[in-house]
């Protein structure tokens, strides 16, 4: 059953899709598990979708819309902000312990895409997590920004177009945007033939937004660097990814710096499948599925 709920978060109203397991009772514990997706997305995308699988498997489990996207409050709109967006997750887990029926001692983590580094903050620091799980996570550094985006030079520039875009919303309230997704347009987030964003049988659903993606995000995402976190995480880890998806090498590099033995508090489930397969295609998500529930359920 899915319920829709709001919960307070540094002052802002956020909206979430709660998903109970099948014969859920209240006044029974269920362990739990907060599920979040790639930058600029909402709940109705990969995040609810695993959440809805998740909590077919027993859990109660938690999608939401960050500040800035979807339903929930904050100005500018579309502003993928890290540091805000770990603070949302922060809070999501306060409210996820308050649920009836949540046992709070058996809480857990799902990140798909970018939100494995946001994630990725949490883990390292928050003991009220007992342990998370990575899918096809994209954990970029310094390095991995300038391959993508142009190297040193296309990183300045939109560091320095965002940086611009601060000044003029700070004086003005005016956000300049770029589209999120485009096929041609250069200056989108996200430029090329994604089908996933662009189909609206994949991730092209309504509560998303293709054409809005503020500028000013530019400096908060090129700078955010999650990587050094990996030394830093105590909880159990289950990292999903194959050598199709993004940034393969990051991910393997995160997954060795994890203290630890693999095969006891850490585990790679290296598997098929491209980037976006793992949002949303019934073979990828049902593996995922399947390789997260059995890590997580030896834990509790």
């Amino acid at each position: 059953m899915k319920l829709q709920i709001k919960f307070d978060s540094d002052g802002l109203v956020l909206a979430g899709d709660l998903y109970t397991p099948p014969g859920y009772d209240a006044t029974q514990k269920y362990p739990a598990i907060l599920v979040s997706g790639s930058w600029t997305t909402v709940k109705e995308q990969m995040s609810g979708l695993y959440a809805r699988e998740l909590a077919e498997h027993g859990f109660v489990t938690l999608a939401i819309d960050a500040r800035y996207f979807g339903e929930s409050e904050g100005q500018p709109r579309f502003w993928e902000n890290p540091k805000a967006k770990i603070s949302d997750l922060k809070n999501a887990i306060t409210f996820l312990r308050s649920v009836a029926g949540v046992s709070v001692d058996r809480l857990f983590m799902t990140a798909i895409c970018a939100s494995s580094g946001y994630m990725a903050c949490i883990a390292a620091a928050d003991d009220r997590i007992k342990g998370w799980a990575t899918v096809a996570s994209w954990l970029h550094d310094g390095e991995a920004v300038k391959m993508v985006y142009g190297g040193e030079e296309g990183v300045q520039a939109r560091i320095r177009q965002a940086q611009d875009a601060k000044r003029v919303y700070a004086e003005t309230r005016k956000v300049e945007y770029v589209p999120t997704v485009s096929m041609t347009d250069i200056r989108a987030a996200m430029t090329g033939n994604f089908d996933y964003y662009l189909n609206p049988r994949r991730g092209a659903v309504p509560a998303w937004s293709a054409d809005k993606f503020a500028v000013m995000s530019w400096e908060d995402w090129l700078t955010f660097d999650p990587m050094p976190m990996a030394a830093r995480i105590k909880a159990p880890t289950l990292m999903i990814h194959s050598d199709e998806a993004a940034l393969p090498d990051n991910t393997k590099r995160f997954f060795s710096e994890i203290p630890g033995i693999p095969g006891q508090n850490k585990e790679l489930h290296w598997t098929k499948g491209s980037q976006f397969d793992f949002y949303d295609q019934p073979q990828q998500v049902t593996e995922a599925v399947n390789a997260i529930t059995e890590f997580f359920k030896k834990l509790i």
